[in-house]
């Protein structure tokens, strides 16, 4: 009966609308409004409801003080003669106007706010997140980004909302309630008043305490949740290394500085409690007694006695509850003022204005003159220049921290460089969109992760409009279908409908980067990068997917890293890069005949890969 009314209000606002993908403002307010924007109107007819909801319940309780009056002088017999105008109206009130009011208010609240407002602000802050920088993820726990998205976007919700509302009810009923107490005689007014400025002067004592208190709470909050969702990420290092009392012991660090913000917070709600209690007591008390005092020389009626000390009760049942929906507001206001220093981060590398379409017909890339440091005193690459022809195969050689998988992710533009360019085809790639370098360059990782979806899911990340058949045959082309067959999950799923588990743990390393292959395959990328892609495999299950990446390669520009030099010494060229600069260049053949770093590393090959000791021996030497 009721769901197609629920069902609109709930349509009210589209939570997956789309918006500007822009950082949002990072002062508070300015913060809260960005969000706020889509549900404003809906606020604003909270606001009214709640405002009159307020009137109507004062003028209920004067309704009664005035009910009392009638009774004590009245005539039984012509009692309902002569007030059925007045209590018809009552009853209009009390069973029409008063629950028509409620409904409104309720639907536009719970049905209309609640759920798509905070939905709205997940989707939004969502969207900005998954297209922050890499190092915005490398720099932080991705277990507390998420939580803090979580918490913010319930924390503006219950800020707005509780200004929206909350506070507009409670300041017209106030307003309403002195007003009607002070009609019967000034002095209750003034009591009123007095009233409002001591539970105002103890708001503005404790309420600031709280708001900082609840700030590092949330701090605390997010790092606990940071920590226990590392080690849960992690178990399997956390397991090889038995170090489950260890992570007890991270994790309890973490867990006490909560605690000791929780135990902060309690002792000043406590404080405020009993300073409440106090001033409430002296209300009630000041009201009785000056009621009884007015009541002696016939200042006031017993109907006016009986409406303030009700509205006295009325106030005092409320003070508590404003004390808890402000201690929440300013706790939800930490809450926020934390949140905004991640959600609202600027993103390190952005697009230009009006970036330029890529269109990569050839595939060659060019690196001229560039530089980079990660921010360090010294840099990681300097002022290095190469080209790589179309359809070139070459293999980048050096020490670890040479440089080799900087100068692939500057290609990829995970970090701006700091001087000089990257051509894709003749366009610099900073004058491009982000989406459509990385659309045109197929990357096979050393650290393979999957995502906690299907095996097709994750062999169509890259190509979404796949049939099932295209990721078989991917598959296949990556030795991968024999097993992937067989594959059965917790869920009963099997082969390609089977998931893999978080970051592909349920696959052995082997089986994760054959999976990667497979979704290179499909993606079929005019640009290929290989980053030890072969790592993670035995020397059998190599030596039959070599062949596929040969055919991966064909009609590609290939950029491949392997510390196994074997698998890249049939390249095209080979690039010796040593502390960001290239010092050796040529084919297999040319750079070991000339005796330098090449030659020196291929003859510390221990079944095809680096000595590490002898390496480090040669560098103390």
């Amino acid at each position: 009966m009721f769901e197609p009314l629920f069902r609109r209000f709930e349509r009210l606002v589209d939570p997956f609308a789309e918006t500007p993908l822009e950082a949002p403002p990072s002062g508070f307010m300015a913060f809260c409004w960005y969000y706020t924007r889509p549900v404003w109107p809906i606020l604003a007819g909270v606001a009214c409801l709640g405002a009159m909801i307020a009137v109507l319940e004062v003028y209920i309780f004067t309704y009664i003080g005035d009910l009392v009056t009638w009774l004590e002088g009245a005539d039984r017999a012509s009692f309902l003669s002569e007030n059925w105008p007045r209590l018809a109206l009552m009853a209009a009130v009390l069973l029409l106007a008063r629950p028509a009011v409620e409904v409104v208010w309720q639907l536009l609240f719970h049905q209309g706010l609640m759920g798509t407002f905070p939905m709205s602000i997940r989707f939004r802050a969502h969207r900005y997140l998954l297209r922050q920088s890499v190092s915005f993820y490398q720099n932080d726990f991705a277990g507390r980004i998420a939580n803090k998205l979580m918490q913010t976007a319930l924390s503006v919700r219950e800020v707005v909302s509780k200004f929206a509302d909350i506070l507009v009810y409670v300041s017209v009923y106030f307003t309403a309630s002195v007003v009607v107490v002070s009609g019967a005689d000034p002095w209750f007014g003034a009591l009123f008043m007095g009233w409002l400025g001591a539970y105002l002067v103890t708001l503005r004592h404790f309420i600031p305490k709280l708001r900082d208190v609840s700030k590092d709470q949330a701090d605390a909050r997010a790092l606990m949740t940071g920590h226990v969702v590392d080690a849960y990420t992690n178990i399997t290092t956390v397991k090889l290394f038995a170090h489950t009392a260890r992570e007890e012991t991270y994790a309890r660090g973490s867990m006490q500085a909560f605690l000791d913000t929780v135990f902060g917070q309690m002792r000043l709600v406590t404080k405020l409690n009993v300073v409440l209690v106090l001033i409430n007591m002296a209300l009630l008390f000041g009201t009785g007694a000056l009621a009884i005092a007015l009541w002696q020389v016939s200042a006031v009626t017993t109907g006016q006695i009986a409406i303030a000390i009700a509205l006295v009760l009325r106030l005092q049942g409320m003070s508590h509850w404003i004390l808890w929906e402000l201690a929440g507001l300013f706790e939800n206001v930490g809450t926020v003022q934390d949140g905004i220093g991640t959600l609202a981060r600027e993103r390190e590398v952005q697009d230009v204005p009006n970036a330029t379409a890529l269109a990569v017909p050839n595939g060659e890339v060019t690196f001229e003159g560039i530089r980079f440091h990660y921010g360090k005193t010294s840099s990681v690459i300097e002022n290095l220049s190469l080209t790589i022809r179309p359809g070139e195969k070459i293999g980048l050689i050096g020490r670890s921290g040479a440089g080799k998988s900087t100068l692939v992710n500057l290609l990829l533009r995970f970090y701006d460089l700091e001087g000089g360019r990257i051509l894709i085809d003749g366009q610099d790639i900073a004058l491009t969109r982000q989406d459509l370098i990385r659309q045109n360059v197929g990357v096979v990782t050393q650290d393979t992760s999957l995502l906690h979806r299907s095996i097709f899911e994750n062999v169509a990340y890259g190509k979404p409009e796949a049939s099932e058949a295209d990721v078989i045959d991917a598959l296949k082309k990556a030795h991968a279908w024999d097993f992937v067959a067989t594959l059965t999950d917790q869920a009963g799923r099997v082969g390609l409908a089977a998931h893999v588990g978080e970051r592909g743990v349920k696959l052995s390393g082997g089986q994760r980067q054959r999976i990667a292959i497979a979704r290179v395959f499909l993606k079929d990328a005019p640009i290929l990068v290989l980053d030890e892609a072969t790592s993670a495999l035995d020397s059998e299950v190599e030596a039959a997917i070599q062949e596929s990446l040969f055919d991966l390669m064909k009609g590609k520009t290939v950029i491949a890293i392997a510390h196994r030099l074997s698998t890249i010494s049939a390249m095209d060229r080979l690039i010796v890069l040593d502390k960001g600069r290239i010092i050796e260049e040529g084919d297999h053949q040319t750079l070991q005949a000339a005796g330098g770093l090449y030659a020196h590393l291929w003859a510390h090959q221990s079944g095809g890969f680096l000595d590490s000791a002898a390496e480090a021996s040669r560098e103390t030497a």
